[in-house]
């Protein structure tokens, strides 16, 4: 069973709580319009890894509490991240889950894979991205329009904190001299980092 993967990253502390891996998942059939990952909606681009191969990395990688699968459109792989999800939950790791749909849509679907990547999740963020929305006033989310699901009781206790977390970037230069970036900021604050970079 494989994973069609846009970037793995064993460690960032800037994709939902604590310090955790981050799987973005390749394809997404969404396109929601200022979406900042459209290099993600192609169904045939990134690569594959094997499920199993995946799980073995982080549970012997550098060490975190657990993973968010974020996309791309995790949903389109829930079957292939449901397997991983409860690979990882044997090791006490969390799972958190961002979609472009919501989660009402997901349980009315009647699919069995949806549902499994639904009960290995412990927070849920639900909803399109929607530019006339945008807001980055609350950690991890793009839009007002998305949701919080505390799932379990894993994350439940920053229901009443989810507004002191605040958004942060990671920066990383990778050895061929890339600058990757991940985390969430507005425009204007990458252009004003990027001009003190200059």
């Amino acid at each position: 069973m494989a994973l069609r993967i846009h970037r793995f990253l064993p460690v960032t502390s800037v994709e939902g709580p604590g310090v955790r891996a981050c799987l973005q998942v390749q394809g997404c059939p969404i396109h929601c319009p200022g979406c900042a990952v459209p290099f993600t909606w192609a169904e045939d681009g990134g690569y594959l890894m094997e499920v199993e191969e995946l799980a073995e990395q982080i549970i012997c990688g550098p060490k975190v509490e657990g993973i968010t699968f974020l996309g791309g459109e995790p949903f389109m792989q829930a079957s292939e991240l449901a397997r991983l999800g409860r690979l990882l939950k044997k090791e006490s790791l969390s799972v958190m889950t961002f979609t472009g749909f919501r989660l009402e849509e997901l349980k009315q679907a009647g699919r069995a894979d949806y549902d499994e990547l639904i009960e290995v999740t412990d927070l849920l963020i639900d909803g399109p991205f929607i530019i006339e929305h945008l807001d980055t006033s609350r950690p991890w989310v793009g839009s007002y329009n998305q949701r919080y699901h505390f799932l379990s009781d894993r994350y439940l206790h920053l229901k009443e904190e989810i507004m002191d977390i605040p958004n942060r970037l990671e920066v990383r230069l990778t050895p061929d001299g890339r600058v990757m970036v991940n985390g969430l900021a507005e425009m204007q604050d990458l252009e004003g980092l990027f001009n003190k970079l200059l």
